[in-house]
């Protein structure tokens, strides 16, 4: 793994650019510049041919200084140590851009679960929350589903958990099954607030969504539920793919059948009226929103050179590359980051989080309208930052989180910080502070 591909390195570097924009201390890096907590567990599960497979699992946890730290979970053959680093600095910045009163974790079980019968994954979704249970909790840390994780797994963890406490515990985890406590709204929130921002920005670029023209590379929970949203808002959706192959018409999709085709598939490759088309062919259609909805590192040097988009929507957690944001930056290509563009998915998670404390949950219409206030607010908030400062989406994106989680350090006593720059928008804004 490279300098250009190492998440863990991409979001230091990040970091430090903002801390040095802000005019902070070194001091402010120097603390947040790696996670607080390391956890590696080696797990054993008991195969169903008899023999015992042992499966490492991570789970980091970057601070804690705005609350309980809070990121997903995801199996994948491809999990390292760096990457669950990395992704939960993210956390941590995603949250403080939302103002959410988290910190960051990320945690990820090296396997590959479409290997795993439903008995051998269950085994080890209660193993890993069972190891690493010393260090978790609705106040302390808040697992969520991620890369190839879902309701169920969630549904299976919370079990586990409530075991081995005594007692139960809805808010452990989010994006659970309806009846242990999860949200309504919670399944599509990330697609959903994906099309408030990409709404947004096509709103300041003067793009009429009616007449606009969308492609999304990925097409499991976060790109399937975007591409729905994007074609009820009027959108041209022209082209998905997904990890076995893709469809494209230039016409436009159905959508609606291309949803129902996938479920019945397992693919999006030979959706009837569409033809299948390559990787890089996807990113360098001319259409107005390429919508990244995979895993990280997707758009590196060569691809960003191709792009004809006017929108970028960084729907997946780190799929550009430092070398691919410079040179999209550098052909002037709106993009929107994904520490903003995906945190709808977290966003509705703390919902989630704040009803099982309350023990009282919203209708799903109440969810979604206090969604797409927290996301139009918060786009709004970066899009000032850019303009005033001139500087990137990203860059932007980044002063405000990191000027927040720097604030709280401050205010905790941690560090003694010297504010140069004025950021808008509270600390915490959470949705009921309406």
């Amino acid at each position: 793994m490279s300098d250009q591909t190492n998440p863990f390195l991409i979001v230091q570097g990040q970091l430090h650019r903002a801390v040095q924009n802000l005019g902070l201390s070194e001091d402010v890096y120097e603390l947040f510049k790696e996670p607080m907590r390391i956890s590696r567990v080696a797990v054993p599960v008991r195969m169903d041919d008899g023999r015992v497979q042992t499966f490492l699992g991570y789970r980091a946890q970057h601070t804690d200084v705005t609350g309980p730290t809070k990121g997903g979970i995801r199996f994948h053959p491809d999990v390292n140590e760096d990457e669950v680093k990395g992704l939960s600095m993210w956390m941590t910045f995603k949250t403080a851009v939302m103002g959410l009163p988290y910190g960051g974790a990320k945690g990820g079980v090296i396997c590959d679960p479409g290997q795993l019968s439903e008995r051998e994954l269950e085994e080890l979704s209660r193993g890993y929350i069972r190891l690493l249970s010393p260090v978790m909790g609705p106040e302390v840390d808040i697992p969520a589903p991620d890369v190839n994780t879902n309701p169920k797994i969630m549904g299976w963890m919370l079990d586990e958990f409530d075991r081995v406490r005594g007692h139960h515990s809805p808010g452990f985890i989010t994006g659970k099954p309806l009846v242990l406590g999860g949200s309504l709204g919670r399944d599509a929130a990330t697609g959903r607030g994906v099309l408030f921002v990409v709404l947004q920005a096509m709103d300041r670029l003067g793009i009429d969504p009616k007449k606009a023209t969308a492609v999304i590379q990925g097409f499991g929970n976060v790109g399937s539920h975007t591409a729905r949203l994007l074609h009820e808002a009027g959108i041209k959706v022209v082209a998905v793919s997904d990890v076995r192959g893709s469809a494209y018409d230039a016409s436009g999709l159905d959508v609606p059948k291309l949803l129902t085709y996938a479920s019945e598939h397992k693919t999006t490759k030979g959706f009837p009226g569409s033809r299948m088309i390559s990787t890089d062919e996807l990113f360098s259609l001319d259409v107005d929103v390429i919508v990244p909805a995979a895993l990280e590192n997707q758009i590196d040097g060569e691809r960003a050179e191709q792009v004809r988009a006017r929108i970028v929507a960084e729907a997946a957690n780190g799929p550009t590359t430092p070398e691919g944001d410079e040179l999209l930056a550098e052909r002037g290509i709106f993009v929107i980051p994904d520490i903003l563009c995906n945190a709808g998915g977290v966003t509705v998670s703390y919902f989630e989080w704040v009803q099982n404390t309350m023990g009282y949950y919203w209708p799903e219409q109440e969810v979604n309208d206090k969604l797409s206030r927290m996301m139009v607010d918060a786009f709004s908030t970066v899009y000032q930052m850019q303009q005033e400062h001139r500087v990137t989406m990203r860059e932007a994106a980044y002063l405000v989180a990191v000027h927040r989680v720097a604030e709280a350090a401050n205010a905790r006593g941690w560090l003694r910080v010297n504010f140069q720059h004025e950021v808008p928008g509270a600390v915490l804004r959470g949705p009921l502070a309406d």
